[in-house]
């Protein structure tokens, strides 16, 4: 059987590409491009001629069936837009369908977005949470970060530019004042890397408009910055209050976990938040 072979294009600078991915691209009857024109410029770049076929999210359907008839013929390398295959692409769809029909699969490793901002960020590199593009909606991405806020893991996202003023007040509200670099435009001649707390973030890019692709890199709750503010945990309180499916003592020992209260200030704090809603 043939090859799938995933092969890492930079994420901004031409020269992120290894030799491996320069041969094999060379190499192979047919690359399938997340972007053809943007492909096409990066193997014009190495003088590569191999021909092309799009697969992305929009045709990646119909053409999952067409770039298993290839790899019935030969190898077939698969690209992203930039960066890794697999990670926020269509490629996911594809390798399953590749092991599915009997081929091999072989990852070239190279330029990744999330992990070259991380290690960039100050913040703990041990332990990470990838979690993708922000939702769009702020409850959807309140309802997120809600999910993650206890996650002793440095958490690491991905946010367009125009809704990045907007993650980052969310990010404040439900997460508090963190530690955060901001990564933006990584190797491109304007790379920009932030480092923070968020409230910082939010008045440099406000003075400063927002532009390129994004990568945010927030402390996870172990290096967050200890304990919370007795404002923001009356906050969580009245939200958890308000929900009304547990009871007091279960509310006060997941929050008093979060928050780094102790336990028994965080029931007495409670049985004042619910003397206050009930009047």
């Amino acid at each position: 059987m043939s090859t799938l072979y995933l092969v890492a294009t930079p994420i901004g600078n031409l020269e992120d590409i290894t030799y491996r991915a320069v041969r094999v691209l060379g190499e192979v009857p047919v690359i399938a491009a997340e972007d053809t024109r943007k492909t096409g410029k990066l193997l014009k770049h190495y003088g590569i001629s191999a021909p092309l076929t799009s697969y992305h999210d929009h045709n990646k359907a119909q053409k999952r069936d067409e770039i298993l008839a290839r790899l019935g013929e030969g190898d077939v390398a698969l690209v992203s837009d930039a960066g890794t295959p697999g990670i926020n692409d269509p490629g996911f769809g594809l390798v399953n369908a590749a092991l599915g029909a009997g081929h091999t699969i072989i990852p070239l490793p190279g330029a990744s977005a999330p992990i070259t901002a991380l290690s960039a960020s100050g913040l703990p590199a041990d332990s990470f949470l990838y979690l993708g593009y922000l939702p769009r909606k702020s409850h959807q991405r309140q309802k997120l970060l809600n999910e993650v806020k206890a996650s002793p893991h440095t958490l690491i996202f991905l946010a367009t530019p125009h809704r990045l003023l907007d993650s980052l007040r969310d990010m404040a509200s439900v997460l508090g004042n963190r530690k955060i670099a901001v990564a933006r435009e990584l190797t491109k001649r304007y790379e920009e890397i932030f480092r923070g707390t968020i409230d910082e973030a939010q008045k440099h890019f406000t003075e400063h408009e927002p532009r390129g692709e994004f990568t945010l890199v927030v402390a996870g709750l172990d290096s967050a910055g200890g304990k919370w503010s007795k404002a923001r945990l009356q906050e969580t309180l009245r939200e958890a209050q308000s929900v009304g499916k547990k009871s007091p003592s279960k509310i006060a020992k997941e929050i008093a976990k979060q928050s780094g209260w102790k336990r028994s200030e965080v029931y007495d704090l409670l049985q004042e938040v619910r003397d206050e809603v009930m009047g």
